[in-house]
This record gives C-alpha cells, structure tokens and sequence, in this order.
C-alpha cells in the first residue's frame, strides 16, 4: 500500500510539473505576439499608388514624394495623359488616389460611369487660358474662325464660359457648367466650334484661330499661361482640382498624412517659384 500511495503521489507531482510547463508555454506566444504587433506599427512605412497627368504635375508630386518619406508614407506616381483612365483604374482597386480633376468633372464622372469616387482634399487652382498662334487679342478674331475646346463635358463647359468672359459669344442664361455649343445663343462673330480631346488642342493650334486650353497641357506644351494666353481665368476661378479616393476608403488615416504632404511649405514653394501665377495653390 505504501508503495501504491508513494507512486500516486509521484504521478501526481509529474502531472503538476507538465500542465505548468505547458501553461507557460501558451501564455508567451500570446503576449510576444502583441508586442511585436505594437513595435510593426511605430515607424511601418505605409504604401499609396497616386495616379497624375503628364505635365507640371509630376514636379509638384515629387515633391509631395519627398515630403510623405518623412512622415514614413511611400508613393507610388502613376502618370496619365488623359482624363479618363485615372477615375477608372481608381475605381477598380488599381489606384488609392488621383489627382487630377475638379468637383464639376468628378461629379460629371460618377454621374456618366456610375463611379463612387469623392472628394479628398483641394490642390491646385489652374486658371484655364484661351491661346492663338494667329491673333495677339482676341478682338482680332474674325468671321468665321474655327475655334478649339475640350470635348469633356465640364472643360468644354468651363471653356465656354471663358469665350463669354472674353465677350465672343453669350450663353442660355442659367447654363452654367452644364453648358454645351447648343447653349450658345448669341454668337456675332459666328465662330465654329471645334471639340477635342483636350491633349491634342495644342498640337491643334497651327489649324485653330484660338482654342481654350487646360494649364496643364498648356506648359507641357511649353506655353507659359500668364505670358501667351489671349484671354485668362481670374486667379480666384472655383475649378480648383482636387485629391479624390473611392468613397468607402475616404476615412482612412493614411490619407491625411497624403493631404499633409501635399499642403506642405514646401510644395507651396515649388508653385509660387516656378510657375507663379500659372498656378494657384488652393489651401
């Protein structure tokens, strides 16, 4: 019997001694891994593909590059020519960001593509410019003259509205920036007008008498908007572009510090100093 209770009371000891050592061992893994998790956080460098047009923006967004490194957010710029493909390869997961339209075109956008993209953060304000290799004011325009305007809805518009500005022609009263050719309802010089792609209205100018072109292909193009426009945008136009994500991401803190770059000192720098009133910062 004594032997009996001696080996009981063994086993019981062994047992004790197993269940403590694999206590031990479930509880570590568990309170290791938090605290890895907690250091992964402080200093991880976050990753955003922004897409841009072709132009002066790439400058600005080198900039915005070097400003987010320092604040540990990584950017990847993707480049674009046109007005199209950013919004729809944002809208499919292939972009966190873009930065290249307005609120009237973006909202033009949704509307036509059935897109869910919003508003992040205003940028820059680019006055759009009328330019002719032809007439130096745009009172020397003639009868007749074939003028150009982007072919999108609110460029073309906002084009439009700039002939009317400059006292070409007058437009439906109410229009505004839905206002299309057909809304022309005074014309005295009756000049035509021809719609394209906003890329190509430079490449155009040698066969156009004028055309109204966006800052952006403009100095691409190598015009400088404040020195060869006939005919300007105040500084104070509204068509200021803008940031814009899909709606469901907007919240996400990774994009303030994107917004925090990019209203920097030193991008402000960069657009007074290079290309002063080409170009209006808009915070």
């Amino acid at each position: 019997m004594k032997k009996s209770y001696v080996s009981l009371f063994l086993s019981l000891v062994v047992a004790l001694m197993v269940a403590g050592c694999g206590g031990g061992q479930g509880q570590a893994p568990q309170a290791g891994g938090e605290a890895n998790a907690g250091n992964a956080g402080a200093g991880q460098v976050e990753k955003l593909k922004v897409g841009i047009m072709s132009g002066p923006e790439e400058d600005i967004w080198k900039v915005v590059k070097e400003v987010a490194a320092k604040d540990s957010l990584d950017l990847e710029i993707i480049v674009f020519s046109d007005y199209v493909q950013p919004n729809k390869v944002l809208e499919d997961g292939q972009l966190d960001a873009n930065a290249f339209q307005h609120v009237p075109y973006l909202e033009e956008f949704n509307a036509g593509q059935g897109t869910h993209i919003v508003k992040l953060a205003d940028t820059i304000n680019y006055p759009i410019g009328m330019y002719s290799k032809k007439v130096k004011d745009v009172s020397e325009l003639k009868e007749g003259d074939l003028v150009g305007l982007p072919n999108d809805p609110t460029n073309g518009a906002r084009a439009l509205i700039l002939f009317e500005q400059a006292g070409l022609i007058k437009l439906k009263e109410g229009v505004g920036v839905k206002a299309t050719v057909r809304d022309i309802v005074d014309n005295p010089k009756k000049l035509e007008f021809k719609e394209m792609d906003a890329a190509f209205l430079t490449k155009a100018l040698d066969d156009l008498a004028a055309a109204v072109i966006n800052s952006n292909f403009a100095i691409e193009s190598g015009l400088v908007p404040t020195k060869d426009a006939i005919f300007m945008e105040p500084k104070d136009s509204p068509w200021v572009n803008i940031i814009a994500v899909r709606e469901a991401d907007k919240d996400k803190p990774v994009f303030q510090k994107l917004v925090k770059a990019f209203h920097s000192d030193e991008v402000k720098k960069l657009v007074t100093e290079k290309y002063g009133d080409s170009m209006v910062t808009a915070w």
